[in-house]
């Protein structure tokens, strides 16, 4: 029985003696009113003084000192998708997606007029690029919707439609991304398993990974001064570089030519829309930028939500928690649902992967509840807190590193 953990304000993590390890037996005589433990995910906390503030009320949470209370909160969770089901909030709004879609072409469309109306004068050309760049990032929030099946009854309708957006109107590949992506939601921040906290010996993140490198001396890169290079190799490199190789190279090594030739129809068509005002060169120069300032877009908005959360090997932790403590949610606001494509939601999207995001806003206050009730941290910031925290999450990874790498 593991004897403590981060908890943030419910309860007080119990640092046990010999190592911090308690028997059941040491557990269970803490179930008294006025001295009460209680187990999340193997880990025991001293409830005592947080009782008496529990939003549930001192008897609910009661119930469960001495006890292991990782299966109520599954029990509750379970119930609240059911009565999320009943209500019908997994059935999507045709109305919001076809608007979505529409808004994303219009820019595509209004985005190659201005040029071809009155020029290719520099300022037109980045209000272009930066219409370009909007609409690419869009129909990655709207691909995502699609590959979590979660605008379609049938999911052969979402697959045309993921392959559409994702292919025609990225040029990317709707089975890399799957592949990846669901990876990501079955082991969240977890090492060796979730793609997207493999870095490549580029950064180190969390609190175990730096150390490890430390001890093992290794040095790949100044991991000391990660929070200042992220901003050259992270958010610029990531798509135009980093994804368009690996999305070339899967599609080609695994004969997905179905994916290839969606990918490939986006190509010929914005070739032959600018090539016409550009050039092959300025248009080859158009296209590299609109990636640059997507990937900026893309970096920002997903790793608000992971990077400063905990990130660690496997800890065999059920899959409740372990969503719970890989993500954090953005305030709600029209520009915040918009910028991220409902992300903001990301607690209530990694809980419920397959319901429309336009009904985040409606299940979030019941998820923050249930958190509330068995102690479990439900964490909301506001954008700006989120992106700084992304800085200020590889600079206590690089700190741990430097002092691991001088000193153990």
């Amino acid at each position: 029985m593991g004897g403590g953990g981060q908890l943030t304000e419910p309860g007080e993590p119990v640092s046990g003696r010999d190592g911090g390890v308690y028997t059941w037996e040491e557990v269970q005589r803490h179930c008294s009113r006025n001295d009460q433990w209680l187990v999340i995910d193997r880990k025991v906390y001293n409830i005592t003084q947080w009782a008496k503030r529990h939003p549930g009320g001192f008897r609910v949470i009661s119930h469960y000192a001495g006890e292991d209370a990782t299966a109520a909160i599954i029990q509750d969770f379970n119930t609240l998708r059911a009565q999320m089901e009943k209500k019908g909030l997994f059935r999507a709004e045709p109305l919001f997606f076809c608007l979505h879609l529409g808004h994303i072409l219009l820019l595509e469309a209004l985005a190659w007029l201005i040029i071809w109306l009155w020029g290719t004068s520099w300022v037109l050309t980045f209000l272009c690029s930066v219409m370009l760049a909007t609409a690419q990032s869009q129909a990655g929030w709207l691909q995502h919707d699609f590959g979590h099946l979660s605008v379609f009854k049938k999911s052969s309708w979402n697959h045309i439609l993921q392959k559409f957006i994702i292919g025609h109107l990225k040029g990317a590949s709707a089975n890399w991304w799957n592949h990846r992506h669901f990876q990501h939601h079955a082991k969240p921040n977890i090492f060796s398993k979730d793609p997207d906290v493999n870095m490549l010996h580029v950064f180190v993140l969390g609190a175990t990974q730096p150390v490890e490198y430390g001890i093992k001396k290794i040095k790949y890169m100044p991991y000391h001064r990660q929070h200042q290079y992220f901003f050259l190799v992270g958010p610029p490199l990531l798509i135009p570089v980093y994804f368009h190789i690996q999305i070339m190279h899967t599609m080609i090594s695994r004969r997905d030519w179905v994916d290839l030739a969606w990918s490939m129809s986006y190509y010929l068509r914005y070739f032959s829309c600018y090539v016409p005002l550009y050039g092959l060169f300025g248009s080859l120069v158009l296209i590299s930028f609109v990636r640059f300032l997507e990937s900026h877009w893309f970096v920002w908005v997903t790793q608000m939500n992971h990077l400063p959360m905990d990130i660690d090997h496997e800890k065999r932790q059920d899959w409740l928690t372990m969503q719970l403590q890989a993500t954090c949610n953005i305030e709600q606001s029209v520009f915040n649902d918009w910028f991220s494509g409902h992300l903001n939601f990301q607690i209530e999207h990694h809980l419920f992967p397959t319901m429309p995001r336009h009904n985040y806003h409606l299940v979030a206050p019941l998820v923050r509840d249930l958190c509330d009730k068995h102690g479990v941290p439900y964490q909301m910031k506001t954008m700006w807190q989120g992106l700084t925290d992304v800085v200020g999450s590889l600079k206590n990874s690089g700190d741990l590193w430097l002092d691991a790498y001088l000193h153990k």
